[in-house]
This record gives structure tokens, sequence and C-alpha cells, in this order.
């Protein structure tokens, strides 16, 4: 049996990087994937402007160690990125004693589709919007 995840999409904010007591650092992504919206009959919908409708869907992504620091380094919200990697589902128990569940997409490799960050010479960097938002499913 094998548990692999394969996605691409883009990243909902800047990469945030932390590190455990163990001296692991764990940098943290939220990936948004889009696919076609469907009506009610299973047909793809149409806006008004007659472009096909999509609903996104937001992932949690966990890299550890090196790959995490190479991430939190160069990406950034907004950039195209492909993620390969494992589900892992956990469950806790909040402060208010409820039972909660989640899950999340363990990163084994993770490839810029779009430029990585680049100093914009004021001290600060933007993505570089090389890519087509619309991509065909």
């Amino acid at each position: 049996m094998t548990n692999i995840v394969i996605l691409v999409g883009n990243l909902g904010a800047d990469p945030e990087l932390r590190s455990t007591t163990g001296g692991t650092d764990v940098a943290t992504l939220s990936l948004g994937t889009g696919r076609p919206k469907r009506d009610s009959e299973g047909k793809t919908y149409k806006d008004a402007s007659g472009f096909t409708a999509k609903d996104t869907e937001w992932h949690r992504i966990i890299c550890f160690n090196g790959l995490g620091r190479i991430i939190a380094q160069h990406a950034v919200k907004g950039m195209l990125v492909s993620v390969r990697g494992r589900l892992h589902y956990t469950r806790w128990t909040d402060r208010d004693g409820v039972e909660r569940y989640g899950c999340e997409v363990i990163a084994d490799d993770v490839q810029f589709l779009s430029r990585p960050r680049q100093d914009n010479g004021d001290g600060g960097s933007e993505p570089q919007p090389d890519f087509d938002e619309d991509v065909p499913y």
C-alpha cells in the first residue's frame, strides 16, 4: 500500500518557519488548488463573463528541516508550486475539551513552478509572476 499525494497550486501566504524544542525546523504552507465548479446537474458552471468558475480547496503542507528552511527562504505568497508527499491525519483535544481532527500533507519534495523571491532593489522582495493562473484542468 502506498500513501502518495501530488498537488499543484498557489501559496496562500508566506511560509511560516519554526523550530521544535528538539531542534527540528518545521515550515508550514497553505496551498490553494482549484477545480471547476459544477451546477446541480453536474455540468461545469460558467460565471457571468463566460469563464469557468472554480472552487478553491486549501491544503496544509508541512516541510521538515532542510526542505523547510529552503521553502521559508525562497517561497512567497502567490507562487505556483508542486508538492509531493503523504497524507497525515491528526487528532487532538482543544482547550475546551472538544476532540478535533485534521489532515495535512507531509512534503517529501516541493518544486517551484514560478520564480522564487528576488530582491526588488528596495530591501523588499516580490514573487515573479510568470505563470498563467487559469491553468486548464
